[in-house]
C-alpha cells in the first residue's frame, strides 16, 4: 500500500515531528519519509482531508463482537470494519460468545476469522472454564494460541482462591489475569447506581461498595501472590483510590475506564432509556470527578469504548429486563474528547497498548504504518447515521460530540 497524506497535524510524544504540519509518505505499508512538503513524484493516492490530525494507531481494550455464536449483535468481519472507522487499529476482543472462548481452538478461530485485516484483533481468554467460576480455563495453551489476556467478561470471580491460584499460575508465563471488580452479594439484584435518582424512580440499586470491597479483596491477592492484574470498567471514586494506593506499592495492576462512565451520570436514567443500562453502572458526579482525576494523575491506566452490541429483543423491553452494555467505538473519541483534552485523548487511546503485548509504532521514518486520521475540532450530535455497528444500542445517541475518526492507516491497509 502506497499512499501520500497531505497537511497532517502529529500528534505523537515519541515523534521528532510531533505537533508539526507535515506530509508524510507511505511505501509498502512503510513510512518513508515525513516532510514539510512531499511531491508525489510516484502518483501515489492522495490522503487530503479537513483539519487532518494523524497520531498512533489507538488501542480498545475491552470490545465485544459475539461471533462465534452471537451473529445478530455483531460479527467479526463487521465489527473490525466499525473498529477501522472508528480509529481503532487494535482492539482486545472478549470472550463472551458461543462457545465461550476457553481453549486454544476458540482462540485460533477469532483469529483466522480476522486474517488479512487493517485492524489487529486480540482474543482474550476466559480465566475459567465456560467463564462459570469453578475451574481455570487452559490458560496456557491460550496464551500459545494467541490469547493477550484472561478475564471472565463482566463475571466476578467469587473464590478467592481461584484467582489467587490464577494470578500464581499466570505468573509462570508473564500472563495477564483481568477480575471484574463486583462483590454480587453487596450488589444483590441492583441494576442501577445506588443513590437518590435509584430511589426516586424505584430502580434497584448497586452501591458503590459494592465494586470497591471487590478492588480490595484483588489487590490483597495481588499482594500476596505477585502476581499481574488488569482491572477493567471501574467507575467509582472508592475504587481509584484504592489502584492509587496499590501503585504507589509498587503492585503490578493497571486499570480502565469505560468511556460512558466518564462523560455521562445517572441523571439521564430519568428517561428510562435502557442504552443508558450498562455494567458498572453510570455513577453520580463525586466519581465522575474522581475517575477524571484518576486519568490525570496516571492512577487509571486506559480507556475503553466496553463496545457491546446488543439486539432490539435485548433492549426494546422493560428497564428491569433490558441487557446490560453500549456499543462505544463509533462515539469513543469524540465523546472522551469532551471530557479532556486532544493530547490526553489520545495518550488515553494509545498508552495501553504495551500492557497487552503489543508493538509500539511512532510516528518516525522507517516504522511501520500503524496510524489513525482524524479531526479533533468537528462539534455534531451523534446519531443512528454515525452507527457502523449492526446493533444500534448506543448511549450517546443524540449527545454532542467533540472529533471524530476519519480512519487508520495499517496492516499494509487503509480504511478511511
Amino acid at each position: 500500500m502506497n499512499a501520500l497524506i497531505k497537511t497532517a497535524t502529529i500528534i505523537d510524544p515519541s515523534s521528532k515531528f510531533n505537533n508539526q504540519v507535515c506530509d508524510i509518505l507511505i511505501e509498502k505499508g512503510k513510512i518513508t519519509k515525513i516532510a514539510k512538503s512531499i511531491d508525489n513524484t510516484n502518483n501515489y493516492k492522495t490522503i487530503t482531508l479537513d483539519n487532518l490530525h494523524v497520531s498512533q494507531g489507538w488501542f480498545d481494550s475491552s470490545v465485544s463482537f459475539g461471533e462465534p455464536g452471537f451473529e445478530d449483535r455483531e460479527t467479526i468481519a463487521n465489527g473490525l470494519k466499525t473498529a477501522a472507522k472508528s480509529g481503532f487499529t487494535s482492539v482486545a476482543v472478549q470472550a463472551n460468545t458461543n462457545p465461550i472462548i476457553d481453549t486454544n481452538a476458540n482462540v485460533a478461530f477469532v483469529l483466522s476469522k480476522a486474517q488479512n485485516n487493517a485492524v489487529n484483533l486480540l482474543p482474550i481468554g476466559a480465566l475459567t472454564r465456560h467463564s462459570e467460576s469453578i475451574d481455570l480455563a487452559e490458560l496456557f495453551d491460550m496464551k500459545n494460541a494467541g490469547a493477550v489476556a484472561f478475564y471472565d467478561y463482566k463475571k466476578p470471580i467469587s473464590n478467592p482462591n481461584l484467582l489467587k491460584i490464577a494470578l500464581q499460575y499466570a505468573s509462570n508465563f508473564d500472563g495477564l489475569v483481568c477480575s471484574f471488580p463486583i462483590e454480587t452479594k453487596i450488589s444483590g439484584k441492583g441494576i442501577v447506581n445506588e443513590e437518590l435518582t435509584s430511589t426516586s424512580l424505584g430502580l434497584k440499586g448497586s452501591p458503590n461498595l459494592a465494586e470497591a470491597m471487590q478492588v480490595a479483596r484483588d489487590l490483597f491477592l495481588l499482594e500476596y501472590t505477585e502476581g499481574k492484574l488488569h482491572i477493567p470498567t471501574i467507575s467509582t471514586a472508592e475504587s481509584v483510590a484504592l489502584i492509587r494506593e496499590a501503585k504507589n506499592k509498587k503492585l503490578d495492576v493497571t486499570c480502565s475506564v469505560a468511556i460512558h462512565n466518564l462523560c455521562l451520570t445517572d441523571d439521564v436514567l430519568v428517561q428510562f432509556d435502557t442504552n443508558y443500562k450498562v455494567n458498572p453502572p453510570l455513577r453520580i458526579k463525586k466519581d465522575v470527578d474522581a475517575l477524571i482525576e484518576g486519568l490525570k494523575d496516571g492512577t487509571i491506566d486506559m480507556v475503553t469504548s466496553d463496545h457491546n452490541p446488543k439486539t432490539i429483543e435485548d433492549k426494546k423491553v422493560e428497564f428491569d429486563h433490558a441487557a446490560f452494555g453500549t456499543i462505544g467505538l463509533e462515539s469513543a473519541f469524540g465523546a472522551l474528547n469532551t471530557v479532556v483534552s486532544t493530547k490526553k485523548a489520545i495518550e488515553l487511546l494509545t498508552q495501553g497498548k504495551t500492557r497487552f503485548g503489543q508493538k509500539i509504532n511512532s510516528i518516525n521514518e522507517g516504522e511501520a504504518a500503524n496510524l489513525t486520521l482524524f479531526n479533533p475540532d468537528l462539534k455534531y450530535a451523534f446519531a443512528e447515521s454515525d452507527i457502523v455497528s449492526k446493533s444500534k444500542n448506543s448511549a450517546f445517541l443524540g449527545q454532542e460530540l467533540k472529533g471524530k475518526a476519519y480512519g487508520i492507516i495499517a496492516n499494509n491497509k487503509t480504511v478511511l
